[in-house]
């Protein structure tokens, strides 16, 4: 019962400081390339969970010219947009710039980067996980969970390199220019607006006919040398200006349509913290905008999941505390069952630090057995954590070796092993060897 108890409480202590220990790494190491986020209102949570470690649902969608007018300057040392909407079986679809891969420090491994839109280059466990190779072709699906209900048929995407493993989040996207995320979703927009406009020009060829036609009507009929030759010029000017503010109005459209491309968020990197805190203040109360400071904001996320884990390695003390009573009983069951044994060796000239030594050694013995165990089980929990946080959150935790942390842990359990071996054999200081061997 003592191994098993001792076991279960060193699994959840193991348990929870690997967990703890990776995400904290893994979180780290995602938002060390930027200092502020700039996005829709919403939760700056959000956001930045969304944006940058990219297993949340996004706030909104934002200006892109307003965006990059908010975050320039000579503070700002990187801005870096992204965008996205779409996945490919569950895996997200982000269009962005180089850079992103850049500060990531992601290379590739095989293949060539993104140059043109509709061009792509994959994470490492995101080609793992769908079976992609090198000049490959798949469409995307609307949304960012896995579903074939809605998808871009008409847009393709063809994979052109596949990225070594980074051990950032860059190895769960599937990268993109910014480009090719604006086409796929305009595409439905321009396919109605283009049915607009053939109906529209349906209509004007067929006004337009029926104007030529009386016009070849008095050009043919007997009143063609009366009909006066301004009709020409008017119906030409008429004609030619019709046609400029067509093509005005097209040009004004598209400059505005180009005007209204939106990305999902900003990254920014600034030369100094302060100016981190300066422009966010500012965005959030001057903008319709908001901005969220990555670290703050992971930080409050671990001091929401520290509540958790506290939880967690109270429970583990706990335990740990029943397994050194059980420890405790088993021992002084033992030196009253082996009284007899101990006064042998008494009489064989063994003292009483030998044999309170005896004890201490079997009370370790058990201790390093529910250690040993616990530890593995601690680790396998870990790998089965693993299994899920990477399917569903594209986080991978490593069934890594004994830390600081865990060898504080261990000579916790060999003080409290050592505590009840003491207490255990108090009673060898009371032992009578002349009458235990007179009774034997």
């Amino acid at each position: 019962m003592s191994v098993l108890l001792l076991m279960i409480s060193i699994a959840l202590a193991t348990f929870v400081l690997q967990i703890r220990s990776q995400l904290n790494r893994h979180l780290e190491s995602n938002i060390k390339p930027f200092d502020m986020v700039v996005g829709a209102k919403g939760s700056p949570l959000q956001l930045v969970l969304s944006s940058v470690l990219h297993i949340d649902n996004p706030t909104g969608n934002i200006s892109f010219e307003k965006a990059r007018n908010l975050v320039r300057g000579r503070m700002v040392k990187e801005k870096i947009p992204v965008a996205y909407g779409d996945n490919y079986k569950g895996i997200r679809i982000l269009g962005t710039t180089k850079r992103y891969l850049t500060v990531y420090s992601a290379r590739i491994n095989r293949g060539r980067l993104n140059e043109k839109p509709f061009e792509v280059v994959l994470g490492d466990q995101a080609a793992k996980k769908i079976g992609l190779q090198i000049g490959d072709t798949f469409v995307s699906s609307h949304g960012l969970a896995e579903s074939g209900f809605e998808t871009h048929d008409e847009k393709p995407f063809t994979v052109t390199g596949i990225l070594k493993p980074s051990g950032t989040v860059v190895d769960h996207l599937i990268i993109t220019t910014l480009e090719s995320i604006w086409q796929v979703h305009e595409h439905e927009d321009d396919h109605s607006a283009n049915e607009d406009e053939h109906e529209g020009t349906h209509e004007e060829e067929e006004e337009h006919k029926e104007v030529h036609g009386i016009h070849d009507g008095a050009k043919h009929g007997e009143e063609q040398a009366d009909m006066p030759s301004i009709f020409t010029e008017d119906y030409k000017e008429e004609h030619n200006e019709g046609h400029g503010k067509h093509e005005e109005e097209r040009h004004v459209d598209h400059d505005l349509h180009k005007e209204e491309k939106e990305i999902t968020s900003v990254l920014v990197k600034f030369r100094n913290p302060v100016g981190a805190l300066q422009r966010s203040r500012f965005i959030n109360e001057e903008t319709a905008m908001q901005a969220a400071l990555p670290k703050f904001e992971i930080e409050r996320l671990m001091k929401f999941l520290g509540v958790g884990f506290q939880t967690i390695n109270i429970m583990a003390i706990v335990i740990l505390l029943f397994a050194g009573l059980s420890i405790f009983i088993n021992l002084v069951k033992t030196v009253r069952e082996r009284k007899q044994e101990l006064a042998l060796l008494r009489t064989y000239g063994a003292n009483t630090l030998q044999l309170m030594l005896l004890v201490f050694m079997e009370a370790l013995f058990l201790s390093l057995i529910g250690f040993v165990l616990g530890w593995v089980f601690g680790r396998l929990g870990v790998l089965a954590f693993s299994k899920f946080s990477t399917n569903s959150y594209g986080y991978h935790f490593a069934f890594g070796t004994p830390d600081s942390n865990e060898l504080f842990v261990f000579i916790i359990v060999i003080l409290t092993t050592l505590l009840a071996a003491i207490l255990a054999s108090l009673s060898i200081f009371k032992l009578n060897v002349s009458k235990i061997i007179t009774d034997a």
